[in-house]
């Protein structure tokens, strides 16, 4: 049951139920009053954790912004570039969800806190001063009617009325203050439902609005989570065929170490112990040292390296070296050392010691000493084994055997291609399929012998076992440049001529197999072997680098997304020739060209990603280039981008240090022009992304000169188009464009510069060379070799 009503009647009565009923109201307002307390204090609370939530929400944000993911290679795929950024994104998402929770916490002040107080001050406030006024007249009036009552009733009368005449002022002052405060009290016990319950609700109102608009920003980022959802998985898929071949590699160099060494510019490199004599009392120390040798310019380099220190380098040491000699045992207490003495310090001869005899016997065949091996430390390419798939006319009747049996029989198999069949049945089968006798005795449409998963296993072995890999170890590297960088369009107008330029025989196999892998892809939502999934598959089995290294297997994922491209748009590449508009010469500029790619350029912020431009040099009589070894050339050919046409084109500037060159600048569609006729020469493309002309490219490296007027047609000296030597040793050059620095690795000079001891740099397109005093790196389509 609840508080009794009080009676106004009961005001004159003053009962004891009546005070009972009083005191209830009282309690009752008490604990309202303790509740209202303990609630303001928990709802500063809830501010103050509010915010400390907030600060920490925004600091996660800030944390998730800063981080930036770092890649392995020289570009990213759309999908690595998307998950680098959705750590911005979600930053973003956060910090828009922290605003509205700041609204939140201003809300809870000025709706909840506030009246809650105003109401404790005023409302309960006043009815503590009603109720202190009334205790203080009930004291007041009882006492004062107590000690008339003690009055002698013989007094006199005039004593006794004005007596009489007091008590009932008093008694009627009491009776007044008694219905204020009767009043005061049943009041306040309804103001409260309201005066109490309007801030919660507008607390909670504020709450929902704040749930509520964390519920649009979850909405609005709905369909960016399903994309990055997308790419991380297409990212998933990628990294497992990328880990199986890098370990595979592993595995092989595990096992045969010395036939898969990197070919180098050095003769020999490695570490080597070098003795360091110090004085009588003290004897001698012998250092590690990381030591490189170039036989043709016979130049020794060696610098201090201690792992065991936290790998922290030296100061190197540059020699020239005479002679080398072997020490024996029983000239040093040492074991696998050798003497070399330097040309350019007489009297100098260091001690040496390697690892073990083998190595000994290496450094001494490189170094020209008495011990020589057969083998040196540098290898060419190993080809790889010629299986016995050839691509000929059996093997068009192998793929279009299996794809006919692989859409009449399995197109709707969960995980087709990907779920691999019984490695002995799928060596029977194509051992069968491969032998003239038995092909035609193979039925794989209506036999259940062969199940689907042993048909495309068969299928994807025998483009693997292939002499070449169906798309060419030539065009290899120009079908993933296009991969890398450049808009949607542009990479597709790319693929599109470059399929163009394969073999016909490549052209056609690989028409019948991706309109086949286009059928594949169109039912994905039963073989669940989407666009991606597939590009997963087929991409190391149609493309492979004709070197095995952790370098090209990393560029697997490029190779993931052009199979991608050829299912995408297999009608317009395969129906439809090239478009003849990307393949306009450019006219003769006096611009600088741009400085080659700079591999280790990825310090601090990340930099805007380079407009794809293929840069296709001109065609060189046979005067005019170094004959090169047929392993040394570059496995682009020329005509992999070139125009059959016998016109030639003016050039854009100087070519690059390859015929095929990444620049790391676009131009704009207002430098095309006229060829400029020549017999000699075939022309230069130069391809494109599809931009507006007023898009920035990204800016060259170098200031460009003023513009100047187009010169007139002539033919271009052979020192401009002169492609340098593969290996640059000891050479001087003069700068033949100015140049200005981006890095403190590199060189800033004017033209005509000379630069001393040039040779070649570990970095692709860079050469090394020292100009007044100071070494670093030099672009080397910027200069001439003297």
């Amino acid at each position: 049951m609840g508080l009794q009503p009080l009676e106004f009647s009961d005001c004159y009565l003053d009962s004891p139920w009546f005070r009972e009923r009083i005191r209830a109201h009282e309690a009752e307002l008490e604990r309202t009053n303790k509740f209202i307390k303990e609630l303001i204090k928990d709802g500063k609370n809830l501010i103050a954790a509010t915010k400390s939530l907030s600060a920490a929400q925004r600091k996660f944000a800030h944390s998730l912004r800063d981080f930036k993911f770092e890649f392995i290679g020289d570009a990213e795929t759309d999908d690595e570039r998307c998950i680098d950024a959705s750590l911005r994104e979600f930053s973003n998402f956060l910090k828009n969800l922290e605003e509205q929770r700041e609204i939140m916490a201003l809300s809870v002040t000025e709706t909840l806190i506030k009246p809650l107080e105003k109401f404790r001050k005023e409302q309960l406030g006043a009815v503590k001063e009603e109720k202190k006024k009334f205790d203080k007249e009930t004291e007041k009036n009882y006492s004062l009617i107590d000690k008339h009552l003690n009055l002698s009733a013989k007094k006199k009368d005039s004593h006794l009325q004005e007596a009489d005449m007091q008590v009932e002022q008093n008694r009627q002052h009491f009776y007044e203050l008694s219905l204020e405060y009767v009043c005061k009290l049943q009041e306040i016990q309804e103001r409260k439902k309201f005066e109490f319950v309007e801030p919660m609700l507008s607390f909670f109102q504020g709450m929902f609005t704040f749930y509520h608009q964390g519920h649009e920003l979850a909405k609005d980022f709905n369909h960016y989570k399903m994309e990055l959802q997308i790419n991380i998985q297409n990212t998933r898929n990628r990294f497992e065929g990328t880990r199986s071949e890098v370990e595979e590699l592993m595995n092989k160099i595990r096992q045969n170490p010395k036939d898969h060494k990197r070919a180098s510019q050095f003769t020999a490199e490695g570490y080597l112990y070098v003795q360091e004599k110090r004085p009588a009392p003290f004897g001698s120390s012998w250092v590690k040292h990381y030591c490189m040798y170039r036989k043709a310019a016979k130049k020794f380099n060696i610098i201090p390296f201690e792992h065991r220190s936290g790998g922290k380098l030296g100061d190197g040491e540059v020699f020239f070296l005479k002679e080398c000699t072997k020490r024996h045992t029983d000239s040093i207490d040492r074991r696998f050392c050798f003497d070399v003495e330097a040309a350019d310090r007489p009297g100098v001869s260091l001690t040496m010691q390697a690892f073990s005899e083998e190595e000994r016997k290496q450094w001494l065949e490189a170094l020209g000493g008495k011990e020589a091996l057969l083998h040196s430390f540098n290898r060419a390419i190993i080809p790889r084994p010629e299986g016995s798939a050839q691509l000929d006319k059996m093997g068009f009747t192998i793929l279009r055997k299996c794809i006919s049996a692989v859409e009449t029989r399995g197109i709707n198999d969960q995980g087709l291609y990907r779920v691999v069949g019984v490695s002995s049945k799928v060596q029977r089968l194509l051992s069968m399929l491969m032998d003239v006798k038995t092909c035609n005795e193979v039925d794989l449409e209506n036999s259940v012998d062969w199940e689907v998963k042993t048909i495309t296993s068969a299928l994807k072995q025998y483009l693997r076992s292939l002499p070449e890999p169906l798309m060419t170890y030539e065009l290899h590297g120009d079908f993933i440049v296009p991969a890398k960088s450049g808009s949607p369009e542009s990479r597709v107008n790319a693929i599109h001529f470059l399929v163009h330029k394969l073999p016909e025989k490549n052209k056609e196999m690989l028409d019948i197999l991706v309109k086949h892998l286009t059928n594949v892809s169109h039912h994905s939502k039963q073989n669940l072997m989407t666009v991606a999934n597939l590009g997963v598959v087929f991409g190391p089995t149609l493309m492979r680098p004709q070197e095995e290294t952790v370098a090209a297997i990393m560029d697997l994922k490029f190779q993931n997304i052009v199979v991608e491209i050829l299912i995408e748009n297999h009608e317009k590449i395969f129906r439809t020739p090239p478009d003849a508009t990307f393949l306009e010469p450019v006219s003769l500029s006096t611009s600088p060209p741009n400085a080659p790619p700079r591999q280790s350029k990825r310090q601090g912020q990340r930099t805007k990603r380079p407009v794809a431009v293929y840069n296709l040099c001109l065609e060189l009589e046979d005067g005019d280039s170094p004959n090169l070894p047929k392993e040394d050339t570059p496995t682009s050919n020329l005509d992999s981008l070139s125009s059959p046409s016998p016109t030639a084109a003016a050039v854009h500037g100087p070519p690059g240090p390859d015929k095929n060159h990444l620049l790391t600048d676009g131009g704009s569609f207002g430098d095309w022009a006229s060829p400029v006729p020549c017999q000699t020469r075939s022309p230069m493309v130069q391809w494109l992304n599809t931009q507006s002309p007023t898009t920035p490219s990204c800016s060259p490296a170098i200031t460009p000169p003023s513009p100047k007027p187009p010169p007139s047609p002539v033919s271009l000296p052979t020192t401009i188009v002169d492609k340098p030597p593969e290996s640059v040793v000891n050479r001087k050059a003069r700068a033949v464009y100015p140049c200005e620095a981006e890095h403190s690795s590199e060189l800033s000079f004017e033209i005509g510069a000379i630069f001393e001891d040039v040779q070649t740099s570990r970095e692709p397109g860079w050469l090394e060379g020292t100009l007044n005093g100071k070494r670093g790196l030099i672009p080397q389509n910027y200069v001439k070799l003297l």
